[in-house]
């Protein structure tokens, strides 16, 4: 069986094709464009599953916050009771470097949190609050700035 004669047109392989492809409209966009340079002071962390699994999850990033080379403090806010001194202590952490703080009388572990952003004695604040609406993270995002501090709420499933 022959197939009729068409003429060879030349095929640019995937990359070369690409790559022939004028890129200066798309660099001078991206070089134009204006970055954001103000650093993200919020994070949030989901984690499902046994308690003891979670814990395991969380205990380097406690770790390394512990270590941190700011001197101020890493402070948690109303942790869940399975997050004890001997569980900081076998999970390996500085305890020296960190404040366990629990709200008194009306205040909210919210309020709580805000108020230890804003002083700015801690270089990162960790809450447990759940739910978070978008308010209470805003309330969050703006005392940390205040404090030049970063909040890390963790969502325990």
């Amino acid at each position: 069986m022959q197939f009729p004669h068409t003429p060879q047109q030349t095929q640019l392989p995937l990359f070369e094709a690409f790559l022939a492809q004028p890129m200066a409209p798309i660099l001078k966009e991206v070089v134009e464009r204006p970055w954001n340079v103000e650093p993200d002071v919020f994070s949030e962390l989901s984690l499902r599953g046994a308690a003891g699994n979670c814990l395991n999850l969380l205990a380097p990033i406690l770790r390394e916050l512990s270590e941190d080379q700011d001197a101020r403090w890493l402070t948690l806010i109303a942790p869940p009771a399975s997050l004890t001194q001997t569980w900081l202590r076998d999970a390996g952490l500085n305890r020296e470097r960190i404040l366990l703080l629990q709200p008194r009388g009306t205040q909210s572990a919210q309020q709580l949190a805000c108020e230890a952003l804003r002083l700015g004695r801690s270089h990162t604040v960790v809450t447990w609050l759940n739910p978070l609406n978008a308010s209470s993270r805003q309330q969050l995002i703006s005392a940390a700035r205040t404090g030049d501090a970063q909040s890390l709420n963790i969502r325990l499933g």
